[in-house]
């Protein structure tokens, strides 16, 4: 029997040590050293091939390139977000708060995939608990397994049976490899499992879902590692006060990193949103002050988001900067531009900013429709309902131009908008070619004037 010892594992990078330190001297972190039971064995080499034979050297030139096609799934919005489908072989990361989705989101999947064969591995519910989750999404699937289990090699075994072309465990947090001498969940079980399941997407060529829990940080429980392994790793987001969610993709090698999937929570499920744009924007009848609409793109969708702002005489002395859903510190760039080249006197005035939906925006182009909110609060004058704004504002007081306006302004003409704000040094751009009226400016002064005169 092997003999049984305990080492220290930094919780931040993996990196293990005989001893306890104080400051890992992998990823210079600060007491993230756990103590864990580990037992020694002679590691398996497991080759990558399906034939099981070991891997030799070849050229590049001759390596013969197969022909796999995406899986195509039946949920529009995690495609896009995968870059267009499901790599075969692929290993993905899928994190998110508790209580968010993530499960309803996977088994939602799991059922409504047809023709394809998917292994749904719980070590959280029963049968009978994902049967009743099942029951409530109102959807059915005979090609859909369910196995209740947290050892590693059984799963393996299980997954050999019943052969799937899709498999998900939820979560890599509760499995456990009888290999190592360590309760689920700690450092090295994570680490080992996941390089277990990343063994089998590669030999197989079956895709693998994990859903992995967060911190009370926000970030992926586990070695920091274990993103690394993984081909993609997506995060579930949204506040439990509001019925959307957000679905992002923090790292792919098969797609782009910059798209997003929308969700709407329902009591039978999670449903897809195509068009983001009308639920991001209110729809009073009234005119209110504060109140701009911004076009803004997040990877290949364009859709447009209501910007808010308060702006209120400061009570207290000190004057306080609050945003919700945007960068705070370029909210107080915008402010000191708008005093130093506009004129506003604004140092002595709280401001509040807030991006309705609950979404987050780092798009340089909503800058402009941040600076009508805030002008528009303080003097208390509502701009226009049928007015969009799109554009860059810079330290000299410029309206920059944007990448991809042309989609910007057909997405604004797409929902009815009469006029849309841009840079008057956007290339490309003629009126000829929109129905939407085109308001191009080259200084914050010109804007001030187009919305308030």
């Amino acid at each position: 029997m092997a003999k049984i010892k305990s080492a220290f594992y930094c919780q931040n990078c993996g990196h293990d040590t005989p001893k306890w330190l104080g400051k890992c001297p992998s990823c210079n972190e600060w007491n993230t050293f756990v103590e864990e039971l580990v037992q020694k064995q002679v590691p398996q080499v497991v080759a990558f091939s399906r034939s099981g034979e070991s891997a030799k050297p070849q050229p590049l030139e001759e390596i013969e390139q197969r022909e796999h096609p995406r899986i195509t799934l039946n949920d529009k919005e995690l495609n896009r977000v995968l870059g267009g489908g499901l790599v075969h072989g692929s290993l993905i990361l899928f994190g998110g708060e508790p209580g968010i989705g993530k499960s309803t989101l996977i088994l939602q999947l799991a059922v409504t995939t047809t023709n394809l064969k998917v292994l749904y591995v719980s070590g959280e519910e029963s049968d009978q608990q994902i049967k009743m989750r099942s029951e409530r999404i109102g959807v059915t699937n005979k090609d859909c397994f369910i196995l209740t289990e947290t050892n590693v090699q059984n799963i393996f075994k299980q997954a050999e049976q019943v052969q799937p072309e899709i498999l998900v465990i939820d979560s890599i947090q509760t499995l456990y490899s009888s290999q190592i001498e360590s309760s689920p969940g700690s450092i090295s079980q994570v680490r080992e499992c996941t390089a277990q399941l990343l063994r089998y997407a590669k030999q197989s060529n079956v895709p693998v879902f994990l859903i992995g829990h967060i911190t009370k940080e926000g970030s992926l429980a586990g070695p920091k590692v274990l993103e690394h392994m993984v081909d993609c790793v997506l995060q579930f987001e949204g506040d439990r006060n509001h019925v959307y969610r957000l679905l992002r993709s923090i790292k792919n090698r098969f797609g782009s990193t910059n798209e997003l999937g929308i969700y709407e929570m329902l009591g039978t499920g999670l449903r897809e949103v195509a068009n983001p744009s009308e639920i991001l924007i209110s729809n009073s009848d009234s005119s209110l002050s504060g109140v701009s609409i911004a076009a803004t793109i997040e990877g290949t969708r364009p859709m447009l988001i209501e910007v808010q702002a308060l702006v209120s005489t400061a009570a207290y002395g000190t004057p306080q900067r609050s945003s919700t859903g945007f960068d705070s510190k370029r909210l107080n760039m915008l402010l000191a531009v708008m005093e130093k080249r506009c004129g506003f006197k604004l140092g002595a005035k709280d401001v509040f900013l807030n991006i309705a939906g609950g979404i987050k925006v780092d798009d340089p182009a909503i800058d402009l429709a941040v600076v009508a909110a805030v002008l528009s609060s303080n003097a208390d004058i509502a701009i226009q309902k049928k007015v969009a704004l799109s554009a860059e504002v810079g330290l000299s007081g410029e309206v920059r131009p944007v990448n991809r306006a042309d989609q910007r302004i057909h997405e604004a003409e797409k929902l009815g908008f009469e006029k849309i704000i841009i840079s008057k040094y956007n290339k490309g751009i003629d009126q000829k070619n929109f129905k939407i009226e085109l308001v191009q400016c080259g200084t914050m002064v010109e804007v001030v004037k187009a919305l308030f005169a």
